[in-house]
């Protein structure tokens, strides 16, 4: 057994692995400048690095377990996902119109749990053994929709919540896992045109919550609210556009420092990482998720197993989401929905749960080929 794990650990992805370091840092960096000018800038980038620390033994152990395995622990990774959102509805108190996290005992810490960003990573994970034991049958429409009656429960406990953002989430996992699985692109569009067909009744009939509405009308435009609805849009444009190519210097960002941007240690990090640092460290930070993304691409395409394959394209879906919605509604070119950008926002459910889900690319990448003796 320990000849096989040195085998195993020899072949992880070092490209992979310092691009998750390096974000790490990164992330650390840029929360303590967003929180420097409130005076909370130590403590909150050392609570960052602690939820980091934490997060990568949880990477570590996820990576050391055979995926191979985890068709046998669907049923009970299923139930343990829809247990956790069921007690969001029990337990968790109303924040600003949203009931999403409980709160944990844990002394000197305020920290609150947030099982929906859980539930994406045991959504790829069942969806996936689901969807590999479909083989070729999921070309047909019904067993296709069968997937969809997967990932039915955990969706609408989550947009109960209410947040439509992580429940598109899910959405676009599912589309992910199937796309790769083979199902027919016929399908998939009518299924996306009914999606939207079903976004429209719910708009006309009011089954959607009125700030969600709003959200859509400051996404079209940003002016018609500015102090309201806009607010955060239009500073976070602002910040950007302040930043030009080099940026203002660390710390010296003005709407950061003077706190003109809302939530700018989490759903807005990269506001403060465009002022800051200007166009040169954006892209800097988008030439390391490139790499993230890329890796993951190369194990999902490397592997020979179907279900490695499965499990790796629902977690680059999940990453390249997240990346493309949040950094897109800082720029303004995507409604805020309030997903938060992977490895970089502040939190230690979304840390966690990212870095399980880079777990599961290693784990991967260590086994995508058999062992041969």
């Amino acid at each position: 057994m320990p000849l096989i794990e040195g085998r195993l650990y020899r072949n992880i992805d070092k490209a992979l692995l310092l691009a998750v370091f390096v974000l790490m840092a990164f992330s650390i960096a840029a929360v303590y400048a967003a929180t420097f000018a409130r005076g909370g800038g130590i403590g909150q980038a050392l609570r960052q690095g602690i939820y980091f620390a934490v997060g990568l033994g949880v990477c570590g152990l996820v990576a050391s377990r055979d995926y191979a395995n985890l068709p046998r622990y669907v049923p009970y990774l299923y139930g343990i996902n829809v247990a956790l959102l069921v007690a969001v509805e029990l337990f968790s108190p109303e924040v600003k119109g949203a009931a999403r996290w409980i709160p944990l005992p844990i002394p000197g810490m305020d920290f609150k749990l947030q099982p929906s960003e859980f539930a994406k990573i045991l959504t790829i994970i069942t969806l996936s053994c689901h969807v590999a034991q479909m083989e070729s049958r999921i070309r047909q429409l019904p067993y296709l929709l069968l997937t969809l009656a997967h990932i039915a429960l955990p969706t609408l406990l989550i947009m109960k919540q209410p947040d439509l953002g992580t429940a598109l989430v899910i959405v676009v996992i599912w589309a992910g896992i199937v796309f790769v699985a083979g199902a027919k692109w016929q399908h998939l569009v009518g299924l996306a045109a009914a999606g939207v067909l079903l976004f429209g009744f719910a708009w006309q009939f009011n089954l959607l919550k009125e700030y969600q509405k709003e959200r859509v009308h400051t996404f079209i435009n940003p002016l018609s609210d500015p102090k309201g609805k806009g607010y955060h849009v239009l500073q976070s444009l602002v910040a950007i556009g302040g930043g030009s190519v080099r940026g203002q210097g660390y710390l010296h960002g003005l709407q950061t420092n003077n706190r003109f941007i809302p939530e700018n240690h989490t759903d807005f990090i990269f506001t403060v990482v465009g002022e800051e640092t200007g166009f040169v460290g954006g892209c800097v930070l988008l030439s390391i998720y490139g790499v993230i993304l890329y890796r993951g691409c190369g194990i999902a395409a490397e592997c020979d197993d179907p279900l490695g394959r499965l499990i790796a394209s629902g977690v680059v879906s999940l990453l390249s989401f997240h990346l493309l919605v949040n950094i897109g509604m800082t720029t303004g070119i995507m409604p805020v929905v309030g997903v938060p950008l992977p490895l970089m926002s502040f939190g230690g459910s979304a840390a966690w749960a990212n870095l399980a889900g880079i777990g599961l690319l290693f784990g991967i990448g260590m086994r995508k080929h058999k062992l041969l003796f």
